[in-house]
């Protein structure tokens, strides 16, 4: 959506007798986009939906603290990937699995996802990247499957242009490493 595109939205989300329409146009907007980021982070198609509702939820709950220092998008990019990172903490805790520890239990919900259709290699390189950590695991997502600007990632994440240029390139690496040593 364009920034003047989302000024009109904003418009009307912060109009009490246009708020309703308004946020069904956000929703319809944003939605493919954000269920695309949540499953990346939490693999299950059933659990993506999930978290996708509460973070609409919270985005409507909370449409009157939106100041607009940043843009709209860069508001439900942050409020979806710290739903999905709760989510994901509250599964690890679940299944008594260390906050540090690797997220091979996320290996094992995505080879049983009937939903995943990805070849071995998707597969192999969906394995690379979980074995990364959740920080550089959600840079190298961004930048590499969603093409994501560092500036953009910078206001999402909260993080300097340079960490995550370093973020990535060590998971680039990492990733590198997991699949030459594979073959």
């Amino acid at each position: 959506m364009e920034l003047n595109n989302e000024e009109i939205l904003l418009e009307a989300l912060r109009d009490p007798h246009t708020a309703r329409q308004g946020f069904a146009r956000l929703v319809s907007a944003y939605s493919e986009r954000l269920y695309w980021q949540i499953r990346k982070m939490v693999l299950s198609h059933d659990d993506a939906n999930d978290i996708l509702q509460d973070v609409f939820l919270k985005a409507w709950s909370n449409l009157e603290n939106f100041r607009g220092d940043a843009k709209l998008t860069t508001w439900l990019y942050r409020i979806a990937i710290n739903e999905s990172i709760t989510f994901l903490n509250r599964k690890k805790s679940q299944h008594n699995v260390s906050i540090d520890a690797d997220d091979s239990y996320l290996i094992n919900m995505l080879e049983s996802d009937h939903y995943f259709d990805g070849d071995e290699a998707a597969l192999r390189l969906q394995h690379a990247i979980l074995t990364l950590p959740e920080k550089q695991r959600l840079v190298f997502q961004m930048k590499y499957f969603d093409e994501m600007k560092y500036d953009e990632m910078s206001d999402i994440l909260g993080t300097s242009v340079g960490a995550l240029k370093a973020s990535y390139h060590h998971a680039v690496k990492k990733i590198e490493k997991f699949l030459g040593d594979e073959n």
